[in-house]
């Protein structure tokens, strides 16, 4: 049983048999990609405010420490963001902070905001405004907390992590699956293209790994709305005792992930975490968001790849490069997708709207500069794209 499964009405139906047949796969038992894909954004940490103390997370600041970005501070970063040629802003915070943090709350209704969640929106407009598409990844989500701003985000994201009750998010204060898997299908729900994925090395096991990718599998084939699914291995820092998985444990994760998922879903590591090289014939086709002028805040120690280094990490494998969008092909509307997509077009999305909403949509169709260039990226004629010679 999935812990917290019950107490969210997480209904899934994974059987031992298809975590046994997912154990036996390989990374012979996968293709590799035809072309990879990234996204240039600018990283924004709205807070380091969390309610959680994960042992493995140098994200978070403790209470009197933490620290809150105030609306100037996020229009700078997204000009230069935009400036730079970036197309997403990536906003991240930890989850929904609690009581503790006194100074956060203070400062958030000082700007006339209720909630974290109510600035994040703010944040998204400011965004758009200034020549990005909000990609906003703020923890566990309420349906509530969600719908507030869904409809000023070209696409959302949660890490699942993992299903199994692992020390690494022991405390009083302990994130579970079951809420993980609730906001994944909030956003099914709503109808968000939707970033999900695992970490590997947290203490889950090789079966937990499997049951982990069959949920993620499982809520997509009833909402059609996980876009990519990140395998992600755990790094040493400061706050962490963990060892990096090595090199034949994400080869054979990856494939996993591959095999598990439907072929619509691309699957993604981070280049600057993961030998993305040597996992690419593992059926890797995303190297995820990466910043030409920002840290990567959740982990510091670790830098972005150098925008060149992409290329040469798909020239080692012989594929193409593209730039995409936070929203992936198939998610995108007829009239912004591109000439060729041969790709399954998601169905419709489950609240009966749009996958791109009115706000992001308006923005990528705009007749300025920053259109232009939304609209050229999704052709596949970005300025940092390698196409195929």
């Amino acid at each position: 049983m999935i812990p917290a499964a019950d107490e969210y009405g997480i209904d899934l139906s994974i059987s031992d048999g298809e975590i046994d047949r997912l154990l036996d796969v390989t990374p012979d038992d996968v293709d590799a990609a035809d072309a990879l894909t990234f996204s240039r954004n600018v990283f924004i940490p709205l807070t380091t405010a969390c309610r959680y103390t994960c042992t493995y997370c140098t994200y978070y600041d403790v209470p009197g420490e933490a620290e809150l970005m105030s609306p100037d501070e996020i229009r700078e970063e997204c000009r230069i963001g935009a400036d730079a040629g970036c197309t997403e802003a990536l906003f991240t915070f930890g989850d929904d902070p609690d009581d503790r943090y006194t100074a956060i709350h203070e400062q958030l209704a000082e700007w006339g905001h209720d909630s974290i969640h109510e600035y994040l929106r703010e944040a998204c407009e400011i965004a758009l405004a200034e020549g990005l598409l909000p990609h906003s990844n703020p923890g566990d989500q309420t349906r509530e907390q969600m719908a507030e701003v869904a409809d000023v985000n070209a696409s959302m994201g949660v890490m699942l992590e993992t299903t199994a009750d692992v020390r690494a998010h022991s405390g009083g204060r302990r994130k579970t699956p079951g809420q993980r898997l609730n906001t994944i299908r909030n956003a099914g729900e709503l109808g968000v293209p939707f970033t999900t994925g695992i970490l590997v090395g947290i203490g889950e096991g090789w079966r937990d790994r499997a049951e982990s990718l069959l949920a993620i599998k499982e809520l997509h084939e009833r909402y059609d709305h996980v876009q990519e699914v990140i395998v992600q291995n755990v790094v040493p820092n400061e706050r962490s005792e963990f060892e990096q998985p090595d090199l034949g444990t994400m080869r054979r994760t990856v494939a996993m992930a591959r095999a598990a998922l439907p072929e619509e879903v691309s699957v993604q590591v981070p280049p600057n975490l993961s030998p993305a090289r040597e996992l690419l014939d593992c059926g890797v086709d995303d190297l995820g968001g990466v910043s030409p002028i920002t840290d990567d805040y959740i982990n510091p120690e670790y830098e972005w790849p150098a925008l060149r280094e992409l290329g040469e990490i798909a020239d080692s494998a012989g594929v193409p490069l593209y730039e995409r969008l936070p929203t992936y092909d198939r998610y995108l509307p007829e009239e912004l997708r591109r000439e060729g997509f041969d790709g399954r077009v998601a169905d419709p999305p489950a609240n009966g709207g749009e996958w791109l909403p009115a706000p992001v949509r308006e923005r990528v169709a705009a007749a300025d500069a920053h259109g232009r260039r939304f609209r050229a990226v999704a052709r596949r004629e970005g300025p940092l794209s390698i196409p195929e010679p």
